[in-house]
């Protein structure tokens, strides 16, 4: 395969737009393919691919450009050279003499022996994680490294998953039951769903099978008042939903309209009908006071830094800093003490991030408990073995791509004191 001149130029300015970190990656890419919409299939995907690949691993990739500048267009040579396997000579039409000299002295090049550039990870990154062990956190970084699985999860109002399974392997689907969501199956490729009748009459979802246990561990049951206090688009409302089998009343609340009206078109596939959405102002708006006492269970997936989430979104690594942490450890301490106002005695409150870091996490929670005598952690292990599912974090969930193969989440069940 030989690479054109235009096409190094459309990689090189998304690398260019993507590099700046002022947006998510993956909205880059839409809003590049739309304004682009003669690319073909295959430019789409060399660009995309590459891309991301070089997201992936631009701390490394930047080492090996050092001392030079790592301009969007070395980046995007080198890039072609590391993830699409091409040579020099495949890079001639497109590369200038003097380029091709620099490429080749690039190719011999050895990397410093440096933890951030091995596990690709920030150093402020790496100063913060529980891992302190050299060789764990280079097994985290190479797992947050790998593509993420394909997940669904089975909608149980409409179909049993090993109805589902047989549906998908009869349909071409390679697929397998995940190994720890009793509702999830994980799927072989990255097929397209969005025209696939199972899909479109919400009889499975995609969902993260980590995601699904966050669901799962908030217990909620029939006739049961629910809140979903950071709902965004849902994905976590709608197994809440079914978990209710669609009785009681479940209140989707978010300051977002946006991700609210996300929510919607997959609201009404799913066949629910006990999803109340709630817009919110922020998290003290007076309809949070109005269900005060009220809640059986309470779900807060927290806005957080969503380093857990970088095998899907591997430019967060760049526009998350220490700074903004500290903002968003602000926010989530805020958020928590006001939906614990929601739950009743007796009642379960759980807060959950995507992120790796104790500071977004474990701490948050002990600093909750300090404050909020009136709760105590219910370890999250009794609940797994409650619903026969063969999983051992301790006392509060804690998931990682290397080892789980999810994305990185945490949870911690807190229960109000009371009957």
């Amino acid at each position: 395969m030989t690479i054109s001149h235009s096409q190094l130029k459309h990689l090189e300015t998304v690398i260019g737009q993507m590099t700046r970190f002022d947006r998510p990656a993956d909205a880059v890419l839409s809003a590049y393919f739309r304004e682009h919409n003669k690319l073909g299939s295959q430019e789409r995907h060399l660009i995309a691919e590459t891309a991301f690949g070089c997201l992936r691993n631009l701390i490394r990739l930047r080492a090996l450009i050092a001392p030079d500048k790592a301009t969007p267009r070395r980046l995007a040579m080198v890039a072609l050279m590391q993830f699409s396997r091409l040579n020099v000579k495949e890079l001639s039409d497109a590369t200038s003499a003097g380029e091709r000299e620099w490429l080749g002295g690039i190719k011999g090049k050895t990397l410093p022996d440096a933890l951030d550039i091995a596990a690709e990870l920030p150093a402020w990154v790496i100063e913060r994680l529980p891992e302190q062990d050299p060789a764990e956190v280079l097994a985290l970084g190479q797992g947050l490294m790998q593509a993420a699985p394909l997940d669904l999860r089975v909608n149980t109002l409409k179909m049993k998953r090993e109805e589902a399974i047989e549906r998908l392997r009869a349909d071409g689907f390679a697929c397998a039951p995940t190994p720890y969501s009793p509702i999830g199956i994980r799927l072989e490729g990255k097929p397209a769903l969005a025209k696939y009748e199972l899909f479109r009459n919400g009889a499975i979802e995609v969902q993260d099978e980590g995601s699904q246990l966050l669901g799962l561990i908030t217990g909620a049951r029939r006739g049961e008042m629910v809140v979903d206090f950071c709902a965004g688009a849902g994905g976590k409302t709608l197994l809440l939903g079914a978990l209710m089998a669609s009785s009681g009343r479940l209140y989707a609340f978010d300051v977002s309209e946006k991700r609210l009206s996300n929510l919607k078109p997959r609201l009404a596939r799913s066949g629910l009908s006990n999803v109340h959405p709630q817009l919110l102002a922020h998290e003290n708006d007076t309809k949070v006071k109005r269900l005060a006492g009220k809640a059986d269970r309470v779900l807060v997936d927290a806005p957080c830094s969503g380093l857990g989430t970088l095998r899907r979104n591997p430019d967060l690594k760049f526009r998350q800093s220490p700074e903004s942490v500290l903002e968003l450890n602000a926010k989530q301490a805020a958020i928590l003490a006001s939906a614990s106002r929601l739950v009743k005695a007796g009642g379960r409150l759980v807060y959950a991030t995507c992120s790796l870091l104790p500071q977004e996490n474990r701490e948050i929670v002990d600093a909750f408990l300090t404050d909020h005598p009136d709760f105590s952690l219910l370890p999250v292990s009794e609940i797994l073995a409650e619903q026969k599912i063969t999983l051992e974090t301790g006392d509060c969930l804690q998931l990682k791509p290397h080892i789980h193969n999810t994305d990185g989440f945490f949870a911690a069940v807190l229960v109000r004191k009371g009957n």
